[in-house]
């Protein structure tokens, strides 16, 4: 069966992913096959210079499919795949897809040595199928693109974050037993670890939501860092569901959403004074969710 073919990194499915996959879709009624890439090829061409990703693999796919993606195929970059041609690849990876058309963005590269672009892909196409750059995406005259997005969180810049990825920035993971220092004073937290390689907002707090596998969304106030009023050493995400003190999710997957930045992480004197803070980011954090005061 004939597919129409989309091709890219894909890391943070932003507005100019989904570009491409819209555009896809519009272009034909064949199945669409989103092909993407795992791990990031730069954690093995320049490990030292990998960066921090937008979402894990499980994620990436779900936005795919979401976005019609009948089918990703993920190829796994290694050493071997990194030295493939242009020829080569088209060969391994396109070709088996029998694709009427191929969408990339305009700057998309591939093969040895990024050899490869859109016009080399193109003449490789010929006779088998047609090439459709996509001109990129802008917010505000700003080129999307996840090094830029990667950015915006390093700041606590959720917001504009979210401008270009088209939604709210978010994290999924399983729940894990913390100090269990919010039950005692009255407002327990669901919290994730920072996996190692992944992307999370700059330390400090935030509105936002969260939802568990009940598939309900909760307001949260979130924590993101490593606690030190409490000598903390391990970077985590730490959300306090507003009103809620009854709730058990430990073993848990949940998501969470990052809608706006409250405040920077604050090493407090002690208890009394990050209650005091606690209330007022309470406070914050229902006027950034357009909540109605308690």
């Amino acid at each position: 069966m004939s597919t129409v073919v989309a091709i890219g990194n894909f890391d943070g499915v932003h507005l100019g992913h989904q570009s491409v996959l819209k555009q896809a879709m519009a272009l034909s009624d064949s199945p669409l096959v989103a092909i993407t890439f795992w791990p990031h090829p730069m954690s093995v061409l320049r490990p030292d210079k990998a960066p921090k990703l937008l979402g894990d693999l499980t994620t990436r796919i779900d936005l795919l499919k979401a976005l019609g993606a009948h089918e990703v195929r993920v190829v796994n970059f290694t050493e071997a795949v990194a030295e493939l041609s242009p020829s080569e690849f088209v060969e391994r990876f396109v070709l088996p897809l029998d694709p009427v058309r191929v969408v990339v963005g305009e700057n998309f590269r591939f093969g040895k040595r990024a050899a490869g672009d859109v016009t080399e892909l193109a003449r490789l196409g010929e006779g088998h199928f047609e090439v459709v750059p996509l001109a990129l995406q802008s917010v505000n005259e700003i080129v999307t693109c996840s090094t830029l997005i990667r950015a915006s969180l390093q700041k606590g810049d959720v917001a504009e974050a979210a401008q270009h990825l088209g939604r709210p920035f978010l994290v999924r993971g399983v729940v894990q037993m913390g100090d269990q220092r919010g039950r005692v004073l009255g407002y327990p937290t669901a919290n994730l670890p920072v996996p190692e390689g992944m992307a999370v907002p700059a330390d400090g707090v935030y509105a936002g939501w969260l939802t568990a596998t009940d598939g309900v969304r909760l307001p949260a106030a979130i924590s993101v860092g490593s606690n030190p009023t409490f000598h903390g050493v391990d970077r985590r995400v730490e959300s306090y569901v507003l009103d809620r003190t009854d709730l058990e999710l430990y073993g848990e997957e949940i998501q969470v959403e990052f809608i706006d930045r409250l405040r920077g992480q604050v090493k407090f004197a002690g208890f009394e004074d990050l209650i005091i803070q606690m209330h007022q980011d309470i406070v914050h954090c229902r006027e950034a969710l357009g909540l109605t005061p308690a």
